[in-house]
């Protein structure tokens, strides 16, 4: 493309970049020397470097073992590195291509485990818990293979987004595979210790990809730094450019904001049959695979009770709707039927680049069936405008990747938004509503497993809330900010309104005090009668005070580490703090 300057221009840019690939080199050498030297490994060749049985040890075992430094099962990390890519590299970006390979076939090998242990496995719960591990390992190479390639085409242009891209990828494989350990709950027989024992290695291999990269993301920032430095304002402004053409076709430009009778729909959804199809999953059926153009099905007024799935291959597939009371997906799957919770959702929705606007989701199982998911979102830069989920409790399983949801209504009971996704909810409002009455509610339950991944549950300038019919009876049935479902839960609300329907202690343990100081939960500048002084909060290391600058790490803009697919969306929204940011509508 032209970037409207001269030669002159064109040569500047260039020799930057070319300076930024040249430190960018020289630092991962850097690190590998460095590290190998603080394991007390000489770089002087008259040393006589030797292993512990007094051999010398090769140029690529001390690339090894200083890549493989920073994971925290080291062993596992040597010895598949060793195994993957021999005595022959000493290059940082081969072996950690060399890691994800290892990690796929690991990962491959217990989806056929998981075929096996079906076909022996009498209890109709483990069953289906063992049918969904096999495609949650499927997902997990998936996303293994699209690491590997994007590491191959590491592009120092786009760094901050290809390092993420790489960290969000590599946490979801790390989530999938907890997920298919979670669908066990409450089986007997031994398939949850046996697909225990298979994940075993691959879920520690996933851990060390995921270190190596945030290694590298942690000590390039400062060169990220120094390339911008470097290049003009200008031509900062160019790098955007690019990033918006390589990511986005132009026709995605603001089809959310537009009103029904500009949109332009590829097939519309009708039950009253005045369009092409009576039901969204024959709908389906016409959508593109893998096509990087934004395809649109509309969906005319009324309720459509069906499960809806959009495969991982459907990407950057658009729903509309005609308001979310009005057109609304509606099942009833429930844990207590049977159903592993991942396998209760109304909508499942897998494919990249997603989009919906004005859609109801919706469990109608209600409190008494426990586990009922009205919405699970798989998908990577999904994107819910003026949406509704409706349920009880685990009503929104944000599961894994980049998600992010404006001027949404969420009702629900326990737990009622859980996942592993890196999500942020902006200007929607949290509907709590009563429960059994022996239950407590929990707006959030975030779940990360590793301390590396770059997943939490974001809310800023929500409103939490009672429903009527909760209201009366919100000090006897108390309702809490969230809890921690896994060891490293992070979760943050700010500059958000907070009704009285909270209690003073504002979050939960989930079980004694498991996560309690591994957690990260933290408010900033919320308001409300339930926003209350920071010594009436729990008194958990892992509830942090934090500033108006750690605060902003958390808006659209730097969290994502890249909002340009929002900001092509049309979906109006604040990449910064409301406070100070200007505001993108």
């Amino acid at each position: 493309m032209s970037y409207g300057r001269d030669d002159g221009g064109k040569r500047k840019r260039f020799a930057v970049i070319g300076v930024s690939s040249f430190l960018l080199v020289a630092m991962v050498i850097a690190v590998t020397i460095g590290v190998t030297l603080n394991n007390g490994e000489s770089s002087n060749p008259a040393s006589g470097n030797k292993d512990g049985s007094g051999h010398p040890i090769s140029s690529s075992n001390k690339a090894i073992k200083a890549i493989c430094q920073p994971t925290d099962y080291r062993e596992d990390c040597v010895k598949s590195l060793q195994s993957e890519a021999g005595n022959g590299t000493t290059d940082p970006k081969k072996l950690i291509q060399a890691g994800f390979r290892v990690a796929m076939k690991q990962i491959s090998e217990a989806a056929k485990k998981s075929s096996v242990l079906k076909e022996l496995e009498k209890d109709p719960r483990a069953s289906k818990a063992l049918g969904h591990c096999k495609q949650l390992m499927e997902n997990a190479v998936d996303d293994l293979k699209n690491s590997f390639d994007k590491l191959g085409d590491f592009d120092i242009t786009k760094f901050d987004e290809t390092l993420m891209d790489l960290k969000v990828w590599l946490s979801a494989t790390i989530t999938y595979q907890e997920t298919c350990l979670d669908g066990f709950q409450n089986t007997t027989g031994e398939a949850a210790e046996k697909m225990k024992a298979a994940l075993k290695t691959s879920r520690r291999l996933s851990s060390n990809g995921l270190a190596m990269v945030s290694e590298i993301s942690s000590v390039f920032s400062d060169l990220q730094l120094n390339r911008r430095r470097l290049l003009s304002d200008e031509e900062s402004a160019t790098d955007g450019e690019d990033v918006i053409n390589t990511w986005y076709n132009k026709g995605v430009r603001r089809l959310l904001a537009e009103g029904q009778e500009k949109l332009k729909a590829d097939v519309v959804v009708a039950k009253d049959g005045s369009g092409q199809f009576k039901t969204i999953k024959e709908a389906l059926k016409d959508v593109p695979r893998k096509s990087n153009k934004t395809f649109v099905i509309y969906i005319k007024e009324g309720v459509y009770e069906e499960y809806v799935t959009v495969e991982r291959n459907m990407t950057n597939l658009m729903i509309v709707g005609d308001g979310a009371n009005k057109t609304r997906i509606t099942g009833n799957k429930n844990f207590i039927d049977g159903f592993p919770t991942s396998l209760t959702a109304t909508v499942v929705i897998l494919g990249d680049h997603f989009k919906a606007r004005d859609i109801g989701f919706e469990n109608t199982a209600g409190a008494h069936k426990h586990q009922a998911v009205a919405l699970r979102v798989n998908a990577d830069e999904a994107i819910f405008y003026r949406c509704a989920m409706d349920g009880y409790q685990d009503t929104l399983y944000t599961h894994a990747k980049r998600q992010f949801y404006r001027e949404c209504n969420i009702s629900g009971t326990i737990d009622f938004i859980f996942g592993d996704a890196a999500v942020v909810f902006q200007n929607c409002r949290f509907i709590v509503r009563k429960p059994l009455e022996n239950q407590q509610c929990i707006v959030t339950a975030q779940g990360r497993k590793e301390r590396r991944q770059p997943s939490a549950i974001v809310i800023q300038n929500g409103t939490f809330v009672a429903d009527p019919e909760y209201y009366p009876v919100r000090n006897k049935s108390k309702s809490y900010l969230g809890r921690p479902w896994k060891e490293f839960s992070r979760t943050i609300i700010m500059e958000s309104y907070i009704d009285d329907l909270i209690q003073p202690q504002g979050w939960l343990p989930w079980a004694g005090d498991f996560a309690i100081n591994t957690c990260f939960y933290s408010e900033f500048d919320n308001r409300g009668p339930g926003a209350v002084e920071e010594s009436q909060r729990a008194k958990w290391r892992g509830v942090k005070k934090i500033t108006a600058e750690h605060a902003v790490n958390f808006t659209p803009g730097r969290f994502f580490k890249g909002d340009w697919w929002i900001k092509l969306s049309g979906v109006p929204y604040v990449s910064g703090m409301y406070s100070t940011a200007p505001k993108n509508e």
